[in-house]
């Protein structure tokens, strides 16, 4: 294996999990004030075109890291639409603790 390919995987799970720290604020203070829906919807349409270009390149690296990346945005999406008219939670140090 070849520097460049452990450059890709390390690129590869960066990405796939870089928006996880995002999901877990948007769940656990039920707020999405802070959150662009613009940005979201420009990644996941990105990711869903990289994981369409790796499959014509059968590129199974780019296929799976796009489609673990397009899996978390649309669970940030979910939640985007679901607490996106609910009451926003600004402090959550005031959860029983």
């Amino acid at each position: 294996m070849t520097f460049w390919f452990f450059v890709g995987i390390m690129a590869a799970a960066l990405t796939m999990f870089g928006f996880i720290p995002q999901i877990i604020r948007m769940n656990r203070t039920r707020s999405v004030k802070d959150i662009s829906v613009l940005t979201l919807v420009q990644f996941t349409l990105g990711v869903a075109l990289w994981a369409a270009y790796g499959f014509f390149i059968n590129d199974l690296i780019v296929v799976g890291a796009n489609l673990v990346s397009l899996s978390t945005l649309i669970v940030a999406l979910g939640l985007y639409f679901h607490y996106r008219g609910t009451l926003q939670r600004t402090d959550i140090s005031s959860e029983g603790g």
